[in-house]
């Protein structure tokens, strides 16, 4: 999809691994549209373990847990919507090169699961064991890495995004 000026934009405009990180903090409508919807996948992973806990409460009646199991439904499709905003984000703005290698995620995938992440690592702060923590906040650092070589193979036309 053309920008104003009727031009493709470019893939250096994703937004770096930083930004993301800024965005799941915020939780609140940022300036791109790649971030504003990274922000509400956080949202949404935060109201998911939050629903996961209530449902696993060993003193929830029947009816909590039917209920928390509705909630999951109703995050999960909002999720979906957040990953597709990505996906046709990348779809309308990033130039694909025919022929560079393929990548098996969309963004938008790639982004969910670090937000899922983010949400774990953040909630292992307030008192998971420190093992844990350390798990979490590792594989925080791994996704982030791996995002940041997409992004940067993207740009540079060595790899394509699957495009829906």
């Amino acid at each position: 999809m053309p920008n104003e000026s009727g031009h493709r934009a470019d893939a250096a405009q994703l937004p770096s691994p930083t930004a993301l990180l800024r965005a799941f903090r915020q939780s609140t409508a940022q300036d791109h549209p790649v971030l504003d919807a990274a922000a509400g996948l956080a949202h949404c992973h935060a109201r998911r373990r939050t629903t996961l806990d209530a449902a696993r409460d060993a003193e929830a009646a029947g009816t909590v847990f039917a209920a928390c199991g509705r909630l999951l439904d109703d995050i999960d499709d909002t999720r979906a919507g957040l990953i597709s905003r990505i996906d046709d984000w990348v779809t309308g703005h990033v130039a694909h090169r025919g022929g560079a290698s393929l990548h098996t995620e969309t963004l938008g995938a790639v982004i969910d699961r670090m937000a899922e992440k983010w949400i774990a690592a953040q909630q292992a702060l307030g008192g998971d064991p420190v093992a844990r923590t350390h798990v979490h906040w590792c594989r925080l650092a791994e996704l982030t890495d791996g995002y940041r070589d997409l992004i940067t193979d993207v740009t540079e036309r060595r790899r394509r995004l699957p495009v829906w």
